[in-house]
């Protein structure tokens, strides 16, 4: 197999090939090597490589797994592999102690017979909708490597698209699936809460808004990747139970006609580019066209204050995230000054402010169950503007500098507990989603949502639309997309880097 056709097969054609022996793991894994070494200097995609761990796992044999000797990639962030240290794009953690065991959903991967050959570039503790970290570098996109792939799986969404690998793994905390998706125009699927395991390291991922997943170039892979990581372990607080039939195997029934809402504009009120209203108006006609009842609808809900009680996650994570590192013998100041600047408005946030914005999560999730109770899907666009050029959105220095000062000087900590701060810091959550403010609702509500690669721009420019469901409606999502890419093939279509 040559390249060309590797780049030709998404990861479950791969696996076929791979069973009915026509090529083997060994030869996947060269093609991938050989590919990332091409693109790597460019866009940077992967921060450490295991191809010593990967030719290790062959010569044991991969197993008789539903993907066995297709390539794989994981993200640097939460994704453990047993002896490989987790640098969350982090100096810091990146010389701390590696796990003793794999995350559930890794030793899932691998017993599904995928080789892991490398960890993919995020920033740092996947706090960005931009992977830039300090620590590696930042990662480019393969449709023009002057813009984004987007944050946190940057990485992960910058090899699928280059041709790496035909999907890697991902989390989402508010986006980090969907929003590079969307860059790179590809499928990211953010799962229901409790739909796979974030274990054993972890009960819950930043309050349970986080959830595993994966970054792919075909509905089928997403589905069978969904069929490979669900189900409850051992400990587990929050577990759906399987679905009474697979997946990917629901994927050959096409869903009913379905009630479908939608809306184009920014719930914090920013701008929204035309090419996002236009992703989304033209879906609009798309779904008309297959005989879905298409309606513009919202849910009743403050999104400022939604953005404001996202932003407290990081104030309640950061904090104790570094106060863990330093306790096993890390330094803080290793971490990059925003990650600092974060947690010292974190530790100045009372446990009462912290609670209040947790329990607000409730408010949004009813408000956005009162739409589900009248439509099925909710349509919005993934992103508000084109993948961004690099450096957009980044904190002015002028201000950080300010910012950073006193923090140094011991008087930011005294100011954002006497709420002085307060315009400053609803300011930083308008800042942090001007670009992406339409994923995190469903990662505060738990409820299942992904990015479909169903719009170019004018100037070739992939851009995602974002449909959320209810929770656990993970199937209904993945029968819609299967009938969108049958409608509106997007495979064929492939980055020019």
């Amino acid at each position: 197999m040559d390249f060309a056709t590797y780049r030709r097969h998404d990861a479950t054609a791969l696996a076929a090939e791979v069973a009915a022996g026509r090529v083997t793991g060994g030869q996947l894994l060269d093609l991938a090597l050989a590919r990332l070494a091409e693109v790597q200097p460019a866009l940077n995609p992967v921060c450490r490589l295991m191809e010593a761990e990967a030719r290790a796992q062959l010569a044991r044999g991969v197993g008789p797994g539903p993907l066995a000797g297709v390539p794989l990639l994981i993200k640097d962030v939460a994704e453990d592999y047993a002896g490989v240290p987790t640098s969350w794009g982090s100096r810091a953690l990146a010389r701390g102690p590696a796990p003793r065991e794999h995350a559930h959903a890794v030793r899932r991967l691998l017993d599904a017979g995928l080789v892991i050959f490398g960890k993919t570039n995020a920033p740092e503790l996947g706090l960005k909708g931009v992977t830039d970290p300090l620590a590696f570098g930042r990662s480019s996109n393969p449709w023009d490597a002057t813009r984004t792939p987007g944050g946190s799986s940057g990485g992960s969404a910058a090899a699928v698209a280059a041709g790496v690998v035909p999907m890697a793994a991902g989390n989402d905390g508010g986006g980090s699936i969907r929003i590079p998706a969307a860059c790179c125009g590809l499928v990211g699927l953010k799962p229901s809460r409790g739909r796979i395991s974030v274990g054993p390291g972890a009960g819950e991922v930043w309050f349970g808004a986080c959830s595993e997943g994966v970054i792919s170039r075909s509905v089928r892979d997403t589905a069978l990747a969904l069929d490979v990581l669900s189900g409850p372990e051992p400990g587990d607080a929050v577990a759906l139970p399987l679905p009474a039939t697979r997946f990917v195997d629901a994927l050959d029934a096409p869903p009913r006609r379905l009630r479908i809402a939608w809306c184009a504009d920014s719930p914090i009120g920013e701008p929204v580019h035309d090419e996002a209203r236009l992703a989304v108006e033209r879906t609009v006609a798309l779904l008309k066209g297959l005989g879905h009842t298409v309606e513009p609808a919202r849910p009743d809900l403050d999104g400022r204050a939604l953005a404001n009680s996202y932003l407290h996650i990081y104030f309640g994570q950061v904090p104790a995230m570094l106060a863990r590192t330093v306790a096993q013998g890390g330094r803080e100041a290793d971490f990059e000054p925003l990650t600092r600047l974060i947690a010292t408005l974190g530790r100045a946030t009372s446990a009462a402010q912290l609670t209040t914005e947790l329990l607000r999560w409730n408010d949004y999730a009813r408000a956005l169950g009162a739409l589900h109770a009248r439509y099925d899907v909710y349509l919005t666009p993934t992103l508000a503007s084109p993948p961004v050029p690099h450096g957009t959105g980044d904190t002015p220095p002028a201000q950080l500098a300010v910012l950073n000062l006193l923090r140094a000087s011991g008087l930011l900590g005294l100011l954002k507990r006497l709420g002085l701060l307060d315009g400053v810091v609803r300011q930083m959550a308008t800042d942090s989603l001007r670009h992406v403010p339409f994923t995190q609702l469903a990662n505060l509500t738990g409820t299942p949502a992904i990015s479909l690669p169903l719009h170019w721009t004018s100037d070739g420019l992939p851009l995602g639309v974002q449909f959320n469901a209810a929770p656990g409606s993970d199937g209904l999502l993945l029968q819609l997309a299967a009938e969108l890419e049958a409608a509106q093939p997007w495979f064929e279509r492939v980055a020019p880097s």
